[in-house]
């Protein structure tokens, strides 16, 4: 499907429709549609400049598509938005692929999306490239033990901040408590989403008030139009052509890898599966990847993970990029060398970002008609509960690693920690000085004076 398949609003002409459609909800919002270079240079500048997990990168991607660029209306990215929420995988990436497409059609998505990831990908293989070379330097070894204590810091008020927002019952909170129970004795991570999520469903039929009342997700007035444009006939057949050709980019190469075997098939099912249950951001599914590749499989230890989590929190893009240090590491320690590193980096991360692209090229012409209320809405409010325990348990792991050594507390990094939880809660500080301050004061202490 060419750009030239979408009907893409013109510029100056309303993102919106005939009056009757709009409810209470105002006048329709005049778009600008920019060139497909205009946007090129966008999405590349995007990528670069990504920092601060998705709730950054969303505001900053409305600040410059809706205030300043008017690219898309408030009203349709809102909605786009709590669709791109409602979906696994990270929300930023998919929202940023859902305005390609609406402008541009499926190469405006795979720019968009695309380009949100390019960035950090080339800078995590650089940096995975540094840490497996000389991993064991001493001002390295520094480094890291600094990393840990933001990374510590930063999972404490993911927990604070989420478990806040969504933790309104004594229903709500036991569920969380359990989620995080059941993950530290073993229950695999799909499973737990699946438990929460029924658990969610039926408490949102019977007792809708018992975890407490999910906000709708989508525009609360009458339908959006069709915004392509596409008599409905022609759209089934173009979105089952599209469907057909998306299925087949992204699982005939995950088949591919599982037919070879070894290193790159586990890499393969493991991250197409997390890619799929990724509710809830990246801390949701940590915890299943770090299980997986540090107790499961063993391709790296339990101090390398939390480097690896420092590294993804301190570069552009999803905090998921993890994968790609994971996929690296997994290459490097198992197959050895740097190239090894780079393939398994390579299927790490095209099997986490592979089904974004497919939900959000089928998706995008959906969208609009997508209401998540009821007993869908409740079922995702039990998945966001329990994603609250799941992220404490991450915290848990990480702080058995990096605060505890020779079964002894390492007191510069809960010093370290207190101070970056302060910084980064209570100041604001931005994660990349709290990241790279951590990381500095590791450094001080391991060098010899």
């Amino acid at each position: 499907m060419s750009s030239g398949d979408l009907a893409a609003p013109r510029p100056g002409v309303p993102d919106a429709a005939p009056p009757e459609a709009l409810g209470d909800e105002g006048p329709a919002e005049e778009v600008v549609l920019p060139t497909e270079r205009e946007a090129l240079r966008f999405w590349l500048k995007l990528g670069m400049i990504s920092f601060g997990g998705p709730a950054g990168q969303i505001a900053i991607m409305h600040d410059e598509l809706v205030e300043r660029r008017r690219w898309i209306s408030e009203r349709r990215y809102l909605h786009a938005l709590n669709f791109c929420m409602a979906l696994p995988g990270p929300e930023a990436q998919q929202l940023a692929s859902y305005v390609g497409y609406s402008m541009h059609g499926v190469r405006g998505s795979l720019a968009a999306g695309g380009l949100f990831v390019l960035p950090s990908f080339l800078l995590l293989c650089a940096l995975s490239t540094v840490y497996a070379v000389y991993g064991e330097v001493a001002v390295v070894d520094g480094a890291v033990r600094g990393l840990g204590a933001a990374v510590i810091a930063l999972i404490l008020a993911a927990v604070v901040r989420i478990g806040g927002r969504v933790i309104k019952t004594p229903a709500a909170l036991v569920l969380a408590v359990g989620s995080f129970a059941a993950f530290v004795a073993g229950m695999p991570f799909p499973a737990l989403i699946a438990l929460a999520a029924l658990a969610g469903w039926v408490a949102a039929r019977r007792w809708p008030d018992l975890l407490g009342r999910p906000s709708g997700h989508g525009a609360a007035g009458p339908e959006e139009p069709d915004a392509l444009g596409i008599a409905a006939a022609p759209m089934r057949r173009a979105g089952l052509t599209r469907l057909g050709g998306t299925l087949v980019v992204w699982l005939v190469p995950v088949a591919a890898l599982l037919l070879v075997g070894g290193l790159v098939a586990d890499l393969g099912g493991l991250f197409t599966v997390a890619a799929l249950v990724t509710f809830g951001g990246a801390y949701a599914v940590l915890p299943f990847i770090t299980d997986q590749a540090v107790s499961g499989f063993g391709w790296l230890t339990a101090e390398d993970m939390v480097a690896g989590l420092a590294l993804g929190e301190s570069t552009p893009g999803p905090l998921i990029m993890v994968n790609t240090f994971v996929g690296f590491i997994a290459g490097y320690n198992l197959e050895g060398g740097i190239l090894w590193g780079l393939a398994g980096a390579s299927i790490a991360t095209f099997c986490t970002f592979a089904p974004s692209f497919v939900m959000i090229i089928n998706g995008a012409p959906l969208i609009d008609r997508i209401r998540t209320t009821g007993a869908l809405a409740g079922a995702l409010a039990g998945i966001t509960i329990s994603v609250v325990g799941a992220i404490a348990a991450l915290g848990l792991f990480v702080a058995e690693h990096a605060l505890v050594v020779d079964e002894r507390v390492d007191w510069l990094v809960l010093a370290l920690t207190v101070a970056a939880f302060l910084a980064f809660w209570r100041y604001k500080v931005s994660v990349v000085i709290v990241v790279l301050a951590c990381a500095a004061a590791g450094v001080v202490a391991a060098t010899p004076w």
